[in-house]
């Protein structure tokens, strides 16, 4: 069947695309030297094969350097303080709760998926996490099922029955290598079986948290995901590939976590009247134990933020504190969502509440997070050639919430 070739316009982006297949990306987790490593043990022919005829390099994420936030971007094409999703997790000060940020209901943006079904493209979402399946298919006339829970994928709610039986695999569990796995076998059988061409495929990254990049598992992990990229660019695809955001270990030398609990310090400082967020938290807490490299802090009005503000940023391990006005214009974060202060930690250190709400003995090995500065940088590649003005582009500052973009627009 013909590959529609009409363009279309969302949130000020002009999108051009061609009569042959198109699929993004999320390799969820995925630092930069994940691809390096593996790659140097020969593991990788298909993305080094992609890096040569096409594009690789460097892209900024979007901070915090969570999985909603950047997904959100990816699919939108625009910063947080755009599409508001800013966490997995905040504290709604209208309704006076902390709350869950899965919900397609805090998108204030419209997605580059449910502009390209409009314009007449076969467009299929699959995602490893059944949380960002209500986001990714907002207002999406098209297949929208997660690799979590894809054997409850029917046509009515999810575009498509019988999901296990054309992916050719059974539903896997979230914790596995098989759930990000699962997502690219669909975006293959998708393509194949001729039931989408336009494609957003989003992984997940317990692997990342689990394993360091030198390990076994982390090379056969990744040697397969390559194998499955392979089967996607042999079916006339243009692939393009980033990341959420990278991985770092937080441990202290010795291997224990290495965890700075704001809420406890700024109560024994400060005295009580502190609300923290870690907005990382959500329902997979074999990931992270809900510690992430940034929080935001709520302040009761008795305190001052100037001076706790410059108290804070004074604590070893803590890199940056940014009250509301800055984290609003230099964080690109939604104003009327942000705490009166944004804290973010070193590249080994994570940031929690108090220890009662992390529950350590539930991670899966040791731990390795994300969510600051230390994560923000992430791979990019292009498997086609970028013409003269996206080489540009791509040696300047690239977003990973532009790959939509260069994939479709920056190609030749």
């Amino acid at each position: 069947m013909p590959v529609s070739t009409a363009s279309f316009s969302v949130n000020g982006i002009s999108f051009h695309p061609p009569g042959k297949p198109v699929v993004v990306i999320c390799i969820d987790g995925s630092a930069n030297e994940y691809l390096d490593i593996t790659a140097a043990h020969r593991r990788l022919p298909n993305i080094q094969q992609m890096s040569k005829t096409g594009f690789r390099g460097m892209a900024r994420g979007a901070l915090p350097s969570f999985t909603n936030v950047n997904n959100s971007s990816i699919v939108t094409g625009v910063s947080p303080a755009v599409h508001g999703i800013c966490g997995n997790y905040l504290y709604d000060k209208e309704k006076g709760e902390e709350v869950m940020m899965n919900s397609a209901t805090y998108l204030r943006a419209d997605t580059i998926l449910a502009a390209a079904a409009k314009s007449g493209r076969k467009v299929g979402v699959v995602t490893a996490k059944e949380k960002l399946r209500d986001i990714l298919s907002h207002q999406l006339n098209g297949i929208a099922f997660s690799a979590e829970k894809a054997n409850q994928a029917t046509k009515e709610t999810h575009g498509i029955d019988n999901a296990e039986e054309v992916v050719g695999f059974p539903t896997p569990s979230i914790y596995s290598a098989e759930a990000s796995l699962f997502v690219l076998r669909a975006g293959v059988a998708l393509i194949e079986q001729g039931l989408a061409d336009f494609l957003y495929l989003s992984l997940t990254d317990y692997m990342q948290h689990t394993y360091a990049p030198e390990s076994e598992e982390s090379l056969a992990f990744y040697e397969a995901m390559d194998t499955e990229i392979g089967k996607l660019i042999k079916s006339g695809a243009i692939v393009g590939a980033t990341a959420d955001h990278g991985m770092n270990a937080k441990i202290k030398a010795n291997g224990e976590p290495n965890v700075l609990y704001i809420e406890d310090m700024l109560e024994t400082k400060f005295g009580e009247g502190f609300r923290v967020i870690c907005p990382i938290t959500d329902p997979y807490v074999k990931h992270h134990g809900a510690l992430g490299s940034y929080v935001v802090v709520h302040l009761s009005s008795r305190h001052n933020v100037q001076e706790v503000k410059n108290w804070l940023s004074l604590q070893p391990g803590i890199t940056e504190v940014h009250d509301k006005e800055t984290a609003t214009r230099l964080l690109e974060q939604p104003g009327d969502r942000t705490g009166d202060l944004v804290v973010m930690s070193a590249r080994d250190v994570v940031l929690g509440r108090r220890p009662q709400y992390h529950d350590l003995k539930a991670l899966d090995g040791t731990l390795r997070s994300h969510g600051g500065r230390y994560e923000e940088m992430v791979p990019l590649i292009i498997s086609h050639p970028l013409n003269e003005i996206y080489r540009m582009k791509a040696w300047g500052d690239p977003r990973n919430f532009d790959v939509f973009d260069f994939t479709i627009n920056g190609t030749r």
